[in-house]
C-alpha cells in the first residue's frame, strides 16, 4: 500500500502513524475505506490546522484536521502520537500502528458494528498466527513435564 502524502503540501516534522482502515488493509484484514487516518505529533497537527483552518474536527476532545482524503488526529480516545507510535512499523513516509495497538483502538470503539467486526478480524489473525506455535509449545511443555513425576491434569485438551 502506497500513500501519497504530497497532496497535503506539507512535510511532516515527525512521521505520522497510519491507523484505522489503512492499517487494517496493511495487515491484510480488510480493504480500507475512502479516507486515510493518521495520528500525528502535536507540532504537525498545529501546522496542518494553520494550512487547513476550515477542515478541523474536535470530537469530544480529540482534535484533528481533515484535508483531502486524510484525517490527521492529535489524539484518538485521548491517546496521543507517542502511544500509537510505540512498536509501530516504520515505512518511508509514515509508521503503521502495531497490530496490538490497533486491536486496542478498535476495541475502544467497538460500540459501532464496523469496529466490533474489526476486533474479530484482528483477534482471528492474531490467534491464527499463534496457532502456528502449537507443536513447538507441546514439545517445550513435554520437556518441562518429563522432569516431574505424578502429574495429574485437572483439565487438558488437544
Amino acid at each position: 500500500m502506497k500513500i501519497d502524502l504530497s497532496k497535503l503540501n506539507y512535510s511532516f516534522k515527525k512521521k505520522p502513524v497510519l491507523v484505522g482502515g489503512g492499517a487494517m488493509e496493511y495487515y491484510g484484514l480488510r480493504k480500507s475505506g475512502k479516507d486515510i487516518d493518521f495520528v500525528a505529533h502535536d507540532d504537525d497537527v498545529f501546522e496542518l490546522i494553520k494550512l487547513y483552518p476550515h477542515r478541523v474536527k474536535d470530537l469530544f476532545g480529540d482534535l484533528g484536521v481533515c484535508p483531502h482524503i486524510f484525517e490527521i488526529w492529535r489524539t484518538i480516545c485521548y491517546f496521543d502520537y507517542s502511544y500509537y507510535k510505540e512498536n509501530a512499523i516504520e515505512k518511508d513516509d509514515y509508521y503503521i500502528i502495531s497490530l496490538e495497538k490497533l486491536l486496542v483502538m478498535k476495541a475502544l470503539a467497538m460500540k459501532k458494528a464496523k469496529y466490533l467486526k474489526d476486533v474479530h478480524l484482528i483477534t482471528e489473525h492474531i490467534l491464527s498466527n499463534q496457532g502456528l506455535k502449537y507443536e513447538e509449545q507441546r514439545r517445550l511443555n513435554k520437556r518441562i513435564l518429563s522432569q516431574i513425576e505424578n502429574i495429574v491434569y485437572i483439565e487438558k485438551t488437544d
